[in-house]
């Protein structure tokens, strides 16, 4: 079993937790809604794009919001559960593009709920994280305020984006990519002015 896969797996099983009215860290949406964007990520190539391009997102949040009100909640959650079909481009990439897509989304319920704690990853979980750190850096902080560096414990850099005065983020990557996905749920800490960091923290983008 991939990491991708046993995110999915992980996904699915605190879906079956949940009721489909669950919060979740994403602005507006509930678990059935987040379990209707990752079907339409994953089997809707007409409204797929709009989740990337703002200029197609309309039509995409009309079709998340049909999906998310015609279709059963045991249908959705086993359409996340059988993964992408073979007409899908990422039936392909399900190893790469699908890590950080269902380590983040599980993590947007888990967190969105009282009480939450970090999971325990194993080392191969943890490697697999780390690297898309660097791409989500890219998207979400490219206009910091500051040299914003992202570290983990044992100081390997993952990402750097920003210029200017430097605010050190160190955390495990799972930490750290939650952080740079524009989350407000995570364990990290800074090194650097408190203003700057404010401002770092405020200016992130999200996905």
């Amino acid at each position: 079993m991939t990491v991708a896969q046993q995110e999915r797996a992980a996904l699915v099983a605190t879906f079956r937790e949940i009721t489909p009215d669950a919060p979740t860290l994403c602005e507006g949406w509930d678990a059935r809604d987040m379990a209707a964007h990752l079907v339409i990520r994953e089997r809707r190539l007409d409204a797929a794009p709009g989740i990337l391009i703002p200029a197609l997102a309309d039509y995409t949040e009309r079709v998340q919001r049909q999906v998310s009100a015609s279709t059963d909640w045991d249908t959705l959650v086993d359409q996340v559960a059988s993964g992408p079909p073979l007409y899908s481009p990422l039936k392909l990439l399900d190893s790469v593009a699908n890590v950080a897509e269902m380590f983040i989304h599980h993590e947007d319920i888990r967190r969105a709920q009282p009480g939450w704690e970090p999971r325990p990853l194993d080392d191969r979980t943890t490697a697999a994280l780390g690297r898309p750190v660097a791409m989500m850096t890219r998207m979400t902080l490219r206009n910091a305020p500051a040299k914003v560096i992202l570290r983990t414990p044992q100081g390997k850099t993952l990402a750097t984006a920003g210029h200017g005065e430097p605010v050190t983020v160190t955390g495990d990557p799972g930490e750290l990519l939650m952080f740079a996905a524009g989350r407000n749920e995570f364990r990290v800490t800074f090194d650097g002015s408190a203003d700057l960091v404010d401002r770092v923290r405020t200016s992130r983008g999200g996905l």
